[in-house]
């Protein structure tokens, strides 16, 4: 392309730019020339550690940025911290060094992939920070202290910078991003349930509802940044945390209506008022909004009205046709007023009332957390270091500290990740394609710079493009080795320096530790995918079991989250299992289901007659065991049938009390846990049928 044709090009393109990636950019590029400014004027030894640093730090979001700096601060001190102690005491054992080392920063990555909230950037930041600090000194340990202090003042300086520069420029809120994931998903979940009610199953449906679950623990994420948002927020942490509660219930709800009606339709075509109910909701659902909100109220009081003229004692197809209304009912109610709560969150900011709200800053979206699998994040970090300092230490490769450095920025950057291999190898890419431009910039412009202010012009194009590229979250995970290769390859000591082996040799250990880290992931990590979400949904499976066990004790809504974050995280694996996986066969949503029923059963069980309580306790022992079976063996074993004549005698038990209508929470319960656990089992002989 010609220079004219450039440069006709241009305005067109400029049209094209994104404002607040720009403005994030611009931001970025101002707080990394004041830290290369007060670097060189405090004539700090790695100013280049210090200006990757600031892009190493940046985020787009304000409320997202915000809390990992002050981790990341306290983050750094720790690391620093541990450097200190730890390499003088084992200055002249190197392999012992190298252990501890290697432990500490295995330990650090545990607790951040256990943590899963922005408090995982301390562990994260103390574990590289330390890596960095140590591991270039280990052949000569006497400087450390120096060493230390000056790389917490560089990387606090950068830190700083980016802060004050950022809440200047005030980067978009979090809210607006809350907001629009809010209204996606329940538009989405619309979409879902009227094609669920419509009998039009396709098999992308547990594709996107599963999507559907991983949305909601998003949110979660997202609501913990909501505090240390720069602007006023347009919606207040505990206004998102009831958000989540009402999308949380429904998935279980809309899928539970979907279930009754598979099953009232096997059994023989739906009464001609019920049709009508069905098409009425599919209707409601494919109205705007607006009009659901009007109208969602008096839809969920004739499904009520409906289940409630069922006759008493009820028949199997009675008790079907209760369930479905009541569920339809609760799904209708609940997506009304997740509407309603989405809408509230786009209005004018909410004033908090710091009295009322105090108690809830404490209160978040329970997340399911698995040791296992942070175990295994820590072991396959402190592997790796172990292995690239053994290589490192053998081959006495002078510049090995640089690779052991990159190595364990990288490792403990994607540590979090099942499968960190295909991000590692776009990371290689992206790092092989900035060489040319570190050459470039290293032997073409910076020897005819003279001064400051001409270095920062002209840094200004690079630095600026990489920065609205890392603005863009598809290629966000491109800019960081970006900055890395051209940052680190020019150096940027107080006198210019351009020596051609020094650039082949950095680039080389850039280059090498990732290429180890590629390896040693293959190795250790490359089959956990498939065996994390397994573990999954064993936790799950062995959580029902504690939960129906009578005497143990139980929060509804606190168990209901936090099955629902572990449905979004297992979707993820789902991707990437094949399709005839006997992953697919464990349904994750069937057991959230299931598990809402048990609450349903244990909640109403005062309530009733001590000898309806006596056939529930046998309904939940025969659940219990179940999924203790299921958990303790890992596969999803089929029921009993004692379970179904336990099922069948309690229903029939409180059929026949005379005092529940058929709309009874616990008669629900027992109605799902039978279309769940025994789906192609004949019709139960209750009431009339009895």
């Amino acid at each position: 392309m010609s220079a004219i044709t450039r440069a006709a090009s241009l305005p067109r393109s400029l049209l094209l730019l994104d404002p607040k990636k720009l403005l994030f950019s611009l931001s970025s590029f101002i707080a990394a020339a004041i830290t290369l400014g007060i670097a060189f004027e405090a004539s700090l030894p790695r100013p280049w550690w210090a200006l990757l640093t600031v892009y190493v730090t940046a985020q787009p979001m304000a409320g997202a940025f915000r809390p990992k700096i002050l981790y990341r601060l306290g983050g750094i001190l720790t690391g620093a911290t541990v450097s200190i102690l730890v390499v003088p005491n084992l200055q002249h054992a190197p392999e012992l060094l190298v252990i501890c080392m290697a432990a500490w920063t295995g330990l650090c990555i545990y607790l951040a992939v256990l943590d899963r909230t922005p408090r995982a950037f301390l562990f994260q930041m103390a574990a590289f920070s330390s890596a960095v600090i140590s591991f270039p000194y280990l052949d000569d340990p006497a400087d450390v202290f120096t060493t230390t202090i000056s790389r917490v003042e560089e990387m606090t300086v950068a830190i700083v910078s980016v802060s004050l520069v950022h809440g200047l420029l005030q980067p978009w809120s979090v809210t607006p991003m809350i907001h629009g994931r809010a209204l996606g998903f329940l538009a989405d979940a619309a979409r879902w349930t009227r094609d669920a009610l419509g009998r039009r199953h396709t098999p992308l449906e547990n594709e996107h509802r599963r999507k559907l679950a991983a949305d909601i623990a998003e949110l979660g994420m997202m609501a913990i940044h909501l505090p240390f948002d720069q602007r006023p927020p347009g919606a207040s942490r505990k206004l998102v945390l009831d958000l989540q509660k009402q999308l949380a219930t429904i998935l279980p709800l809309a899928s539970a209506a979907a279930n009754r009606l598979d099953t009232l339709s096997g059994l023989a075509p739906l009464e001609p008022s019920l049709a009508r109910l069905v098409d009425d909701i599919r209707a409601w659902l494919a109205n705007p909004a607006q009009m659901q909100h009007a109208n969602g109220r008096e839809l969920a009081a004739r499904c009520r009205e409906l289940a409630g003229q069922r006759c008493e004692p009820p028949a199997w197809r009675d008790l079907l046709i209760a369930s479905l209304c009541v569920r339809s009912a609760e799904f209708i109610e609940a997506h009304v007023e997740s509407g309603r709560l989405a809408q509230q969150m786009g209005s004018e900011p909410v004033r908090a009332d710091s009295k009322r709200d105090k108690p809830q800053r404490e209160k978040s979206f329970p997340l399911a957390r698995d040791h296992g699998l942070a175990v295994l994040a820590g072991l396959a970090t402190a592997t790796a270091i172990i292995l690239y300092c053994a290589v490192w230490i053998l081959l006495a490769w002078p510049s090995g500290s640089a690779t052991a450095a990159f190595a364990a920025l990288i490792t403990c950057s994607f540590a979090t990740q099942d499968d960190p291999a295909p991000v590692l190898g776009r990371y290689l890419g992206a790092t092989l394609l900035t060489f040319p431009l570190a050459a470039f910039y290293l032997f073409a412009v910076l020897p005819r710079v003279d001064g400051y202010l001409m270095l920062i012009v002209t840094l200004a194009p690079a630095l600026l493009a990489i920065g609205y590229i890392q603005a863009s979250p598809s290629l966000s995970a491109r800019a960081l080795p970006m900055f890395s290769c051209l940052i680190v390859a020019l150096g940027f000591l107080d006198r210019f320096a351009a020596d051609f082996a020094t650039f082949i040799n950095v680039g080389m250990a850039q280059v090498g530790g990732i290429i180890a880290t590629i390896a040693v992931a293959k190795l250790f990590r490359s089959v956990n995918v498939r065996w994390t979400a397994r573990r999954m949904l064993r936790d799950n499976w062995i959580e029902i079991s504690q939960m129906a066990a009578p005497a143990s004790r139980f929060r509804a809504a606190h168990w209901t989250g936090r099955a629902v974050d572990r449905l979004g995280q297992v979707a993820a694996r789902m991707a990437v299992a094949e399709g005839d996986d006997a992953l697919h066969a464990a349904d994750g949503l069937a057991d959230l289901r299931l598990g809402r029923n048990v609450i349903a059963i244990r909640s109403a069980l005062p309530t009733l007659s001590a000898p309806v309580q006596a056939t529930l306790r046998k309904v939940l022992e025969g659940i219990s065991c179940l999924f203790q079976l299921r958990g303790r063996k890992g596969v999803m074993l089929p029921a009993p049938v004692s379970l179904l004549m336990h099922i069948d005698a309690a229903m029939a038990a409180i059929c026949m009390e005379g005092q529940s209508p058929p709309t009874h929470p616990a008669l629900l319960a027992l109605v799902g846990m039978r279309c769940n656990l025994f789906p192609a089992a004949l019709p139960g002989r209750f009431g009339h049928d009895a």
